[in-house]
């Protein structure tokens, strides 16, 4: 039909919109099931929610998956496990043995999606559909805190840059030689990038590459390893699915949208990520020594005093850390002693004869860490004990005030995220003058739990157990 601006009427116009309509919406139906029908993207979603399971491909890494006493952890597995939950199916973990391998798996259906900090890659897309981005990464040059030779990708020239093969690192590198740098790129074979992180530590190797979150997170275990400089623009982390999965591609968005507006993914992030950058070397140096020269002293008191309150020997060996430095006669300004930092009327509460004996200090200690723990029961998981060792380190009546003030905000009193609002508020006297417990320097049961956490994390890392295959 030919419609003339100047000679149709109201019902020829309106015909003429019909008819486009109608048009629209056959392509759009042609297109969509036509789709549908080729890439089976809606079987895929259905065969996940009928199966009632669905199965992640990951690598076995401090920051993917890991078993650590008995139970699965790892950045990418909470996320993962979150997703399952959200599609209300159990998760299957695959663990792929050569990072090659994983794409292939994908295409095979051996697994239903890929969550191993992948890098969103052109050429990756040729083979697999990408998630939307969650988290921003940039590709860092690695050296030995004592190689001052590298300061920019310019000083890569004449260096051997030691790779795990198949990582995007190698695409930047060859990049690099493209421009003129005249480097040497040295492949590994599904080697980890933490161990090369590691090697260079070591000074086995002079040059690695990692992913800013890899490496600020492996400068806890690896001090001597360094960021020397960027040597890509920022890029970003996504979650793959086979190209004739687009209806769980779907699913995956929206879940990605809806925990990072209600705050699942900041909880999470910051269960492995909080403080990342947060690097002392003196401090974190003199910790890995204090490890191995003065921990081992105290150990089996801590281990016996931690299993009996069912706490995790770790914690309370990194509690002690912060707390004293592993020296039994430390005293602070405040009058507290020993190792655990015991105050007078504590020490006396608990029966102890002599608060400079490690092992009547180690054992109140823990006591006193564990009635804490039991009087914040309304608290959950990872709140209940932040929320008990601010208490411990600023006592609980500072911490009533805090929950008090969270009240008052509409904050959740039994939430760290909101103590860690309210506790800094005490410092001010608008605040502490109407709190029953008065001024408290707020902060510093913030920097305590962080300190605390950053080594436990590096103890933790002697419990890591690996697997290749897990049901949860």
């Amino acid at each position: 039909m030919y419609c003339s601006k100047d000679k149709i009427n109201f019902y020829e116009k309106s015909a003429c919109l019909i008819l486009a309509i109608m048009a629209v919406l056959f392509i759009f139906s042609v297109c969509y099931f036509g789709c549908d029908k080729e890439w089976g993207s809606n079987n895929v979603f259905k065969g996940i929610l009928k199966a009632g399971e669905i199965t992640v491909s990951t690598r076995n890494n401090a920051h993917c998956y890991y078993l650590y006493r008995e139970q699965a952890m790892g950045f990418e597995y909470d996320l993962a496990k979150a997703f399952a939950d959200y599609l209300g199916v159990n998760l299957k973990v695959r663990i792929a043995e050569k990072w090659e391998g994983m794409i292939p798996a994908l295409t095979e259906g051996t697994c239903s999606f890929i969550a191993a900090s992948m890098t969103i890659m052109p050429q990756r897309k040729k083979w697999v559909s990408f998630s939307n981005r969650y988290m921003p990464i940039q590709q860092y040059v690695i050296v030995h805190r004592n190689n001052r030779s590298i300061r920019g990708p310019e000083d890569l020239a004449g260096k051997t840059v030691h790779i795990r093969a198949g990582t995007s690192y190698e695409e930047s590198l060859k990049s690099l030689k493209n421009k003129g740098i005249d480097l040497e790129i040295k492949l590994h074979d599904d080697l980890p990038t933490e161990e090369l992180i590691h090697q260079v530590a070591e000074g086995k190797i002079e040059v690695t590459i990692a992913d800013s979150n890899i490496a600020l997170l492996n400068q806890r275990y690896y001090p001597k390893a360094v960021l020397a400089c960027p040597i890509s623009e920022q890029e970003f982390l996504g979650w793959a699915v086979s190209r004739n999965a687009q209806n769980l591609l779907y699913q995956i968005n929206c879940f990605f949208k809806t925990i990072k507006e209600n705050g699942k993914f900041n909880e999470i992030y910051n269960k492995y990520y909080a403080n990342i950058d947060d690097f002392d070397y003196v401090d974190l140096r003199a910790y890995h020594r204090r490890i191995k020269s003065r921990l081992p002293k105290y150990k089996e008191i801590i281990m016996q005093a931690a299993d009996y309150h069912g706490f995790d020997w770790r914690l309370i060996a990194a509690q002690i850390y912060q707390e004293s430095h592993f020296n039994p006669n430390a005293l602070s300004y405040a009058g507290a002693k020993g190792l655990m930092q015991l105050t007078r009327s504590t020490a006396q509460s608990l029966g102890v004869k002599n608060v400079l004996d490690p092992e009547q200090n180690i054992n109140a200690g823990v006591q006193h860490l564990k009635d804490l723990y039991n009087h914040f029961e309304k608290a959950e998981g990872s709140n209940r004990l932040f929320i008990t060792l601010a208490a411990y380190n600023v006592g609980q009546g500072h911490i009533f005030d805090a929950q008090n003030i969270a009240r008052e905000m509409n904050l959740d009193p039994y939430k760290w995220s909101s103590l860690s609002i309210t506790l800094p508020l005490l410092t001010y006297r608008t605040h502490y003058k109407k709190a029953v417990y008065g001024y408290c320097r707020g902060t510093e049961p913030i920097e305590y739990i962080n300190k605390i956490m950053i080594y436990y994390d590096i103890l933790k890392r002697q419990g890591i157990k690996y697997e290749t295959y897990a049901e949860t």
